[in-house]
């Protein structure tokens, strides 16, 4: 029977665009769920939209001397285009800055604000004194009071998931001015969670919430038992959504007060735009609501947002919270401050047409019980060793068969063996085996059945070896062509959630469209004898060990470019006299012989001409400069500094060097070429 789903995917901030963390946490399990549902025969609206309202954007625009609105144009744009072509099927994406959204989070809060459910407060909040602002989430930065890490927000805690309020931070500094905050009084409204914390243990904790993740659960008890306390809905800032009531002047909507309504008006502007009621997706019992998230905002999913809607009290509640975990890159935290990510447009740039092969890597490896890690030698094993040689050849096979034997005509079955009536039988239970993992959000063990299908195909084939039997039992030949064919259309129809573009290009291939999901479980025949099929193309490539390494040494790139971007310059040492400089005999010398020194990485023995006379300085520049690059470079010598035992060999002074954010050694040395000896003063 049909069923009525809402499905909620997290909004993105609109501060940069969407990278591989994102789409393994959110919004390819989103979408295969999207898909799924609908090929089941279920009402499906999947919502999601830039969130545009949080501080990240304004310290962005900031940064790049622009405004928050010239920001979130931009990013809007980019992430949405990304969304579309990587084939995330949203039925409505929006934004956080659209009209719609402004009234509807407007309408909402005075609602509440009308049933007294907020909770008015003065209270002491940090403030910046020279930007005259105060300090509200990520415009301040602090040590988390619960895990110690230092680089803690003033909302949230990333190293430890911790949802944090600005004067929880130990040791807070302002991310405006690098400034130590004060406190300054200031009146906010609060939601009392402490009110609702009966209401939430009942719900989730003794409720039905049995078949909610470990991790989601666990989160929400840790929660609950340390007990509620009220969170505030407004902030001080000037760029947001005004508070509508009597008092709100200069305070705006707190975003994760504002941002899931986000997912309401989305529905809202999507059914204007289809004609549709929005009502029923929102406020209807039999509609069941499921937000795909990331760990991080558990918090807000599972506890603010229904006590929202809990207060606000005609809305529904979520029937499920499936919470990933984080994807780790090549080892390391993702992350986008430190550019150590692989951006969605670049991917689709460097891998034009191959966006499933992405987002099977990335389910095969999801971060679904705990955080797991992306690696490029990963994704091209993924591609090469099961799309290439299990999926793809399967196909290739069939469709090459059936053109070389019979012109691309499905043959007629005669008598079906023991085995093709097995094989068509394990090909009919694969629609509920690949549900039964979808329904409980196990989106890795389903893409792995969807992947037991395509080899379920090559054994029959290699077991039964048509290209044997077309030699000697024809009509055998063309029994087992056509249940293989059978296996193909049955994979161009269940790998459609999983691998959209390649089951498009099946179809196509197969000259037909998708079966329903339901039919696959009670139909033998699938394609009938007769149907003219298409000509074949390759599903996938073969990625080579070059297109990988270049992915590698981008990342590599970035990671130099940051570690440069980020050298901290060394503090001034302790002052000297002039006497104390005057001891200093610096003077300009010719490097005239250089080796390495054996047994060592660093260090080159120098001969250098100083003028007064050629001595032996030994150096550790081996990792910048070959002994060649040197021979001939006039360099600075610190000529009287005392001899020095080196590996067995005395060095006789010190050649002063510089280095670049890069790492690079560079030469201190006269920008002519003059006479060695000559003093430097």
């Amino acid at each position: 029977m049909s069923q009525r789903y809402t499905i909620t995917a997290a909004l993105p901030y609109t501060n940069g665009p969407i990278h591989i963390g994102h789409l393994a946490g959110v919004y390819v399990p989103a979408d295969i769920y999207a898909r799924f549902k609908r090929l089941t025969g279920n009402d499906v609206a999947f919502m999601c939209g830039s969130d545009e309202h949080g501080v990240p954007i304004t310290i962005k625009a900031k940064k790049e001397g622009v405004s928050p609105q010239d920001i979130v144009d931009k990013y809007h744009a980019i992430i949405k285009q990304s969304f579309v072509d990587f084939g995330i099927t949203f039925d409505n994406y929006s934004r956080t800055t659209a009209q719609i959204h402004h009234d509807t989070a407007s309408e909402f809060f005075k609602t509440l604000y009308e049933k007294h459910e907020f909770v008015e407060e003065i209270t002491e909040q940090l403030y910046d004194e020279e930007a005259n602002q105060f300090l509200a989430d990520r415009f301040v930065t602090g040590t988390c009071p619960k895990c110690g890490h230092e680089e803690a927000y003033g909302d949230q805690c990333e190293n430890c998931g911790t949802s944090l309020n600005a004067t929880d931070l130990i040791n807070p500094k302002s991310a405006i001015t690098g400034n130590v905050p004060t406190l300054k009084e200031t009146k906010h409204w609060f939601l009392p969670l402490n009110k609702h914390e009966s209401f939430l243990r009942e719900w989730i904790l003794k409720g039905h919430k049995k078949d909610w993740k470990s991790n989601v659960l666990g989160q929400v008890k840790s929660w609950i038992d340390d007990g509620l306390r009220p969170r505030a809905v407004t902030r001080d800032l000037d760029w947001g959504i005004p508070v509508p009531v009597p008092g709100g002047e200069g305070k705006v909507l707190y975003v994760w007060f504002d941002a899931p309504i986000g997912y309401i008006s989305a529905t809202k502007e999507w059914a204007a735009r289809e004609g549709k009621d929005w009502e029923p997706y929102w406020k209807d019992d039999n509609t069941k609501l499921v937000h795909f998230i990331g760990k991080d905002n558990i918090v807000f999913h599972c506890i603010i947002f229904p006590s929202m809607l809990k207060a606000e009290g005609s809305y529904i509640l979520p029937d499920n919270v499936p919470a990933n975990e984080f994807l780790n890159l090549e080892g390391n935290k993702l992350s986008t401050s430190k550019n150590w990510a692989v951006w969605l447009p670049d991917y689709l740039k460097d891998f034009p047409n191959q966006q499933d092969v992405l987002r099977y890597a990335l389910t095969a490896n999801a971060p679904e019980t705990k955080d797991n890690d992306f690696t490029w030698k990963d994704f091209q094993a993924r591609n090469n060793n099961e799309l290439v040689a299990i999926f793809g050849n399967f196909i290739n096979r069939v469709v090459v068969l059936t053109h070389k034997y019979y012109d691309g005509i499905i043959p007629e079955a005669s008598n079906f063996s023991e085995v093709d009536e097995e094989t068509l039988a394990a090909v009919k239970a694969y629609p509920d085996v690949i549900a039964s993992s979808i329904e409980r959000y196990r989106f890795r063990e389903a893409s792995q059945e969807l992947m037991n299908l395509a080899r379920l195909g090559n054994k029959y084939l290699a077991d039964e070896e048509p290209w044997k039997l077309i030699k000697t039992d024809e009509a055998r030949t063309k029994t087992i062509m056509f249940v293989a064919l059978q296996i193909a259309s049955a994979l161009a129809t269940l790998s459609e959630p999983f691998l959209p573009f390649t089951s498009e290009k099946l179809n196509r291939i197969l000259s037909t469209s998708s079966n329903s999901w339901d039919e696959i479980s009670t139909k033998t025949t699938l394609l009938p004898s007769g149907h003219q099929i298409g000509k074949g193309e390759l599903l996938f490539s073969k990625i080579e060990d070059a297109t990988i390494q270049e992915q590698l040494d981008k990342l590599e790139a970035n990671k130099k470019a940051n570690e440069a971007a980020n050298k901290q310059i060394e503090p001034q040492k302790e002052l000297i006299t002039f006497e104390d400089f005057t001891k200093l005999d610096l003077r300009v010398g010719t490097i005239i012989a250089a080796e390495k020194m054996p047994k060592t990485k660093k260090l080159l023995v120098l001969k250098v001409d100083t003028g007064i006379d050629t001595r032996t300085i030994v150096s550790g520049i081996a990792e910048s400069f070959t002994p060649e690059e040197v021979v001939g470079k006039q360099v600075t010598v610190l000529v009287n500094l005392a001899p020095r035992k080196l590996r067995g060999l005395e060095s006789e002074g010190m050649i002063l060097m510089t280095e670049t954010p890069e790492g690079q050694l560079v030469f201190v040395n006269p920008d002519t070429t003059v006479n060695s000896g000559l003093k430097i003063s």
